[in-house]
């Protein structure tokens, strides 16, 4: 039996690149529309699979509500045209406050989109404008607002925490007035600085500090209750849903289940194997070369799916991993387990095989074994 796919399309493009932001995106590019959408909609067409129900579709970036809606709906009705799109497929399409309006999020509706990732980090201006971001506070608000009013109901609403002299009082505010908005889904993430971005520079030059890492966790864990108290299920390390709004397609990747990705960078993971395009701008757009990163053994793919399913709160379901690989993974991988119990990082509940709440902060210890 064939099994489904998720999709995911890389919109490289932005109104301005954010100061932690590492991802291939360009600012600026406004000339280049025309020529990356067509080669987008001929790799679309190229890479068909014929008999694989698509059941998650998400458009990531860069930002993808920063070009003109027509591209974005000419992209979705490819994909419809060439693919078995399935009738309850999740559909996501980031968008960032002050790159739409009313009629783009109409376009989206109209076209098909039925769930939202919104950007906004923070609801205090002064961090807005230190990590580099394009809008204000109100100007999210005026998003959220408009988006409801459009009719999306299923709204993610993205913050970070260790943001360099983001205080602790400043987070919870952040929350709590993200949870009086009542979205369906919060993602909530802690700062990882990258090299070549701007924020890396202005640490390296001593402008700014790193939130240490005892607040860091402070901070994670005030959240984690917070949410919680208010109705918001802790599903993965750095996501809270109300009932039944987990992204699917998050969930998807966290299961080991295969996807193709188009675009600019755009990676996959089909038949066992994981490639990426090019991530050269004209090297995408004149001759897309696939690298291919990995080809897996059963080892590798038993490894993976425990590494994957440890992001989730419930962890690694035993029945699920038997069910794949023909073996019980507490034997399979009982000396990794055994040291990992012992260490209190996971431990072993039912069917399922999850971290710890010493796992939670410690979580790259336990995925280092399964490396």
């Amino acid at each position: 039996m064939m099994r489904d796919l998720g999709i995911y399309v890389h919109i490289p493009f932005c109104k301005k690149k954010c100061n932690y932001c590492d991802f291939i995106s360009f600012s600026c590019f406004e000339d280049k529309y025309d020529e990356y959408f067509e080669k987008l909609k001929k790799e679309i067409i190229d890479r068909s699979v014929d008999n694989r129900g698509i059941t998650t579709i998400y458009f990531g970036g860069g930002t993808p509500s920063f070009p003109d809606s027509k591209y974005i709906v000419d992209i979705l009705n490819t994909i419809r045209e060439n693919y078995n799109v399935k009738q309850d497929c999740e559909i996501t399409i980031e968008i960032n406050p002050g790159t739409v309006n009313k009629e783009k999020l109409l376009d989206y509706k109209n076209a098909g989109f039925n769930r939202l990732s919104i950007g906004l980090q923070s609801t205090h201006d002064r961090l807005l404008k230190l990590i580099g971001r394009i809008h204000s506070f109100d100007d999210f608000l005026k998003t959220y607002n408009l988006a409801k009013d459009t009719g999306f109901e299923n709204i993610n609403v993205d913050l970070m925490f260790a943001l360099p002299t983001q205080t602790k009082d400043e987070l919870i505010q952040s929350v709590n007035e993200v949870i009086e908005l009542n979205p369906n889904h919060i993602s909530l993430y802690s700062l990882i600085l990258e090299e070549n971005t701007k924020l890396f520079e202005q640490i390296q030059n001593k402008e700014l500090e790193l939130c240490d890492e005892e607040l860091e966790r402070k901070m994670y864990w005030i959240t984690k209750e917070l949410l919680e108290s208010k109705g918001y299920n802790h599903y993965e390390i750095s996501n809270f849903s109300k009932s039944g709004f987990e992204s699917k397609h998050n969930l998807a990747c966290w299961n080991q289940e295969e996807y193709l990705g188009f675009g600019l960078a755009a990676h996959s993971y089909l038949n066992n194997k994981r490639f990426s395009n090019s991530e050269k701008f004209e090297d995408y757009i004149t001759n897309n070369k696939i690298t291919e990163h990995e080809i897996q053994d059963d080892l590798a793919k038993r490894k993976e799916f425990m590494l994957l399913g440890f992001r989730k709160i419930n962890g690694v379901s035993i029945s699920e991993f038997e069910r794949r690989f023909r073996i019980n993974p507490l034997f399979y991988f009982r000396f990794e387990i055994s040291k990992l119990v012992d260490e209190d990082l996971i431990e072993v509940d039912l069917d399922n095989i999850k971290l710890t709440n010493k796992g939670l902060d410690l979580a790259n210890k336990v995925f280092e074994e399964f490396v």
